[in-house]
């Protein structure tokens, strides 16, 4: 299949690298362009477009990290977006509605929580709502992948009304 535009989620982990890199192979194919976003949560107590030089520092190493990673790793240029919104997950689809991408590439690393294995929030809400295929990859057990799930808990998270807001920050 070929894909003209593909989205990488990114949050500073492990699993990332993996992500860049399929997403990169995968671009190559069809001379694809390749969006690596990174999602600001910002707290409902602070505006939405609240510096937090902190995280906005955090956020761009690992953006500029996972650059590197496509450029040294991969032989792909990337583009990057800084994005601040209430919850990441909307966050990520609506960056794909907004950017019309064709394919989402998610690195997914599983926690082990209390002997429970956890996804967490974000994952389960793009592969529910993402208006485009999405490819999941997650770290090898040993490398930094807590366990592999053999099934996910039948809970159903708290859908959002639609009322979420993002904040796209200036480059």
């Amino acid at each position: 299949m070929d894909y003209k535009k593909i989205l990488v989620p990114i949050n500073g982990e492990k699993a990332d690298d993996e992500a860049v890199k399929l997403a990169c192979r995968l671009a190559k194919k069809s001379k694809a362009k390749v969006y690596v976003l990174h999602v600001i949560k910002v707290e409902r107590a602070l505006p939405l477009e609240a510096t937090i030089e902190d995280l906005q520092q955090k956020a761009e190493e690992i953006m500029e990290h996972a650059e590197r990673v496509a450029e040294e790793d991969a032989d792909y240029e990337v583009e990057t977006e800084l994005v601040q919104a209430r919850e990441t997950g909307p966050a990520i689809v609506d960056e794909s509605i907004e950017r019309d991408i064709d394919l989402i590439v998610m690195g997914a690393t599983v926690k082990s929580r209390f002997g429970q294995h956890s996804l967490g929030t974000t994952l389960p809400y793009v592969l529910r709502s993402a208006p485009c295929r999405v490819i999941v990859t997650r770290e090898p057990i040993g490398d930094g992948g807590e366990a592999s799930v053999k099934t996910l808990e039948n809970k159903q998270e708290p859908r959002l009304n639609g009322n979420h807001k993002s904040h796209v920050l200036p480059k």
